[in-house]
Formats: C-alpha cells, structure tokens, sequence
C-alpha cells in the first residue's frame, strides 16, 4: 500500500515584546518564510505594527514590514492566549532597562514574559530568551516555567543572544557574524536549528553553548567593545594634556592586527540603550556572585566616557570665551548614533542639556530624534532644518555623526552662523576644510592648532 509523505509543517513562531529588538526579529523571520505572531501588551504598538507603521527608526525595516504583512506570515495580537495556543517556539524580546536607582537591570518585564507564556502552554514547546540578561537568568526561567506550565518539564528554555546594531538591525538579524545557542537538550538545539536553518544554510558560524555561556556571551561582548572605546579616549585625555593628536594616535595603533581600528573611534563616546546600562548591570551580576573584582575596570570604563561629555562642554565654553552665558550654540545631533531616532542615554542629548544649564540658548537638530529628545528634554529648542539651527550660532557642536552634518559645507554654513567657531565631538568634519573656511575648530584629544609635520622632499 503506497502512502503518500507528508512534509512537516515549520515550526511556528511567537515574539514577546514588539520594541526595537522584537519587532526587527519578528519582521525579519516572517520574510524567511516562518509564520510569526508578535505579542505585546502595548495596544499602541501592535496597532501601528499591523497596519504597517514600524514605531522607530531604523532603515530598511518598513520595507520589511510591509513585505512580511502582505505575504500573510506575519500577524500582530495582544493575547498571551492566542499566543500560546499558536506557537512551537516563542522569542521572549522584552526590554532590561536599567532598575531605578541602582546598577543592576530591571528584569520585571522578563519574568512577566515567562510567566505569561507558561501558565497557559499545554504542550511541548521551547521558550527562547534574547533579551540581555545577568548570568542565572535562563536557569532561573526553566524552574519558573516547570513549576507554571501545565506541560511541566515539556516546555523547556533556551537562550539566544542577540548583536544587533541600530542602524544595521535587518542585516545583524539576516545575516548576522555568528550564533549562539544557550541549551540544555538535544531537543532544544534541534528545535532552533531548525529555525535558524536558512540562516546556517549560508555558513553563519554557530556556537552551541550552555545556558549560562549564552547569558555571558552578549555581556562579555557589549564591555569589550565598551572598553575598547573609553580606551582610545582615555588616550585622548593625554592628548589633551600633552598635544599629541588622539585620531593619528588611533589610525596607527589600527593598523595592528591585533588592536583593530572597529570601535577605536575618539570622541563623545557611547550611549544608547545597551552598552551603558548593560556594562554597569553586568558589574552589578559579578558584585553578587562574589567576583566583583574581576570587572572593577568597567567602572572606570564608565567613568572615562561619561568625562567625555564634560569635555565636549568645556570646549564649547572655551571657544565661546569662557562662559556660556547668553551664548547661542547649535547642537548637531540628538541620538546616541547616526542612523536611529534612539536617544536613551545619548551623549549628544546629555551635552545639549549641560550646555543649557550653563545658560546657553540651544538649538538642537538631528534628522530623526527630534521628536524623542522633545520629549525626554522639552526645554530645549528644537530646529526642524540644519539651517534653522545654525542661523545666528556662536558656537556649533557636532555631537552625531549623521551623513548630513558630514556632507555640510564649511564655507555654506558660515554664512549663517554668527561666529565660526566648531566643536567635533565626533571626528566626523575635515578639519582642514573648516579651518581653511575661516573656522576655529576643536576636537577632543587634538591639538588646537594643527600641529606642524615637516613635509617629505625626496631626495635630488
């Protein structure tokens, strides 16, 4: 008797938590062919996300979206039920802000999450962490879903870092440098090889891991690159000091295999919603597990990028003549990297906002953050163009690196501005041009006066 093979349906997939990391993820699976429910207590958001609106900035992503939409494989609810019901594997993408008054991360939303989905699966199922959390988390979520979940042991946990860069997140999500999977079975290493399937089909590398191991990986990555950055810019303390210049400095210790020039970049230093909070949260983790001394350095860490934003003031006040008083100052930028409307611990956002409470009149443009450094500091002015920004200035800060501010014209800007004054946070402008445009141009961990090379005559 000849019985016909029926292939086995893929897996079915839910993504808990629609922000920035939940929705690219859900987005980016639905367009590899997976069907995906996003879940969010939100109503606000799932509404924006099922009619076709990403609720944040990052490019690609809308395309994306729409794509996945029309294709029927992705669908957006508010219901734990319905997601319980629907999915084989479910992505927990939930936030770990940094708790209130403390180092260590908020994991309220995270264990709400687990709860949540494990009350109501009945059946055998995976629950996958992304989130950034602090070692012991993924151990401590496998008792809570056994004790809840009617299908006890059945539903097991596993752990899935996440590298995203903002900016960059549909290509880290579809073809991201590696993969990590936290395990505790065969079972569950199957269940996301197989959802991963297209992306290791292309030879992405992947490392199989404990729980544990998984948790560590995304903390040990975010404070190494954290460190490589204050590094370059606690050389650029000295520079300041001695009359080196930090970015000669940089390009030579780059072309040492192994330093790098990735992440040696001088200037204003980190911000966002990761790396902060992440490196201070991970501190925090090894104080209570009794190993506190062996990431002390991540406190200087901090501190040394945190002292970059004084500085970047201390210049603005310095070209301005020793006080900020009555001084009119364009702030370009609001988000803590080009290519984001992110503004959650933004270096630029914080220097606006010292910059104004020396007395300085702030006029603040970024491209895309506007609208979410209004509402984080609504004192300041916000300009709807560049031009409106720069009209009238004393002084201009560059404190994002957007393509905008790169591409600005030395001599076009000075015609609207009111003294030619130009502080780079970032390292972004041709000092050359600026300074040739008649600008007084400054920059953290470089001399003020262009330091003098003897220029090579070849012999003969």
């Amino acid at each position: 008797m000849h019985t016909e093979h029926t292939p086995a349906r893929r897996p079915r997939l839910t993504v808990i938590g629609t922000g920035y990391l939940g929705a690219t993820h859900a987005i980016c699976m639905a367009t590899l062919g997976f069907e995906v429910l996003g879940v969010d207590v939100s109503e606000e958001k799932i509404d924006a996300l099922a009619n076709g609106r990403v609720p944040f900035f990052e490019p690609g992503l809308p395309e994306k979206l729409r794509d996945a939409l029309d294709s029927g494989l992705l669908r957006f609810t508010t219901s734990f039920d319905e997601a319980a019901a629907f999915g084989d594997v479910h992505f927990v993408c939930v936030g770990t802000p940094q708790k209130a008054g403390s180092a260590a991360a908020d994991m309220q939303y995270v264990e709400s999450a687990f709860s949540e989905l494990a009350r109501r699966i009945d059946r055998p199922a995976l629950i996958v962490g992304k989130s950034t959390v602090p070692i012991g988390t993924a151990a401590r979520m496998a008792e809570l879903v056994a004790r809840l979940s009617p299908a006890g042991s059945a539903v097991e946990v596993a752990w899935n870092p996440e590298f995203l860069r903002e900016g960059f997140a549909v290509e880290d999500t579809l073809h991201p440098d590696r993969l990590v999977f936290g395990v505790s079975s065969a079972t569950a290493e199957a269940s996301l090889r197989e959802v991963f399937a297209p992306i290791l089909a292309v030879g992405t590398p992947l490392v199989v891991a404990d729980t544990a191991t998984a948790e560590l990986v995304k903390a040990a990555a975010n404070s190494f690159l954290a460190t490589k950055i204050s590094y370059i810019n606690a050389m650029a303390e000295i520079c300041e000091t001695t009359g080196a210049d930090v970015t000669l400095l940089a390009e030579a210790l780059g072309y040492d295999d192994r330093i790098g020039s990735r992440f040696l970049k001088p200037g204003l230093g980190f911000g966002g919603g990761c790396l902060p909070k992440d490196i201070r949260a991970f501190r925090y983790r090894a104080e209570e597990l009794g190993v506190g001394q062996a990431v002390a350095f991540l406190d200087e860490v901090d501190q040394i990028n945190l002292r970059r934003r004084s500085r970047t003031v201390d210049l603005v006040r310095e070209l301005a003549g020793g006080s900020l008083d009555g001084v009119r100052v364009a702030a370009l930028g609001a988000a803590f990297k080009p290519n984001s409307d992110d503004v959650r611990d933004a270096p630029a956002l914080d220097v606006a906002r010292m910059l104004y409470l020396e007395g300085a009149s702030v006029a603040v443009y970024d491209p895309e953050a506007s609208a979410n450094a209004h509402r984080v500091y609504p004192d300041l002015d916000y300009a709807d163009i560049l031009g409106d920004a720069l009209n009238g200035a004393d002084v201009v800060v560059l404190l994002t690196e957007w393509d905008e501010f790169r591409e600005m014209s030395p001599v076009s800007a000075a015609a609207l501005v009111t003294h030619r004054r130009m502080v780079d946070g970032r390292h972004a402008l041709d000092a050359a041009a600026y300074r040739a445009a008649g600008w007084e141009y400054r920059a953290l961990g470089r001399p003020s006066v262009p330091t003098a090379v003897p220029s090579y005559q070849p012999a003969g």
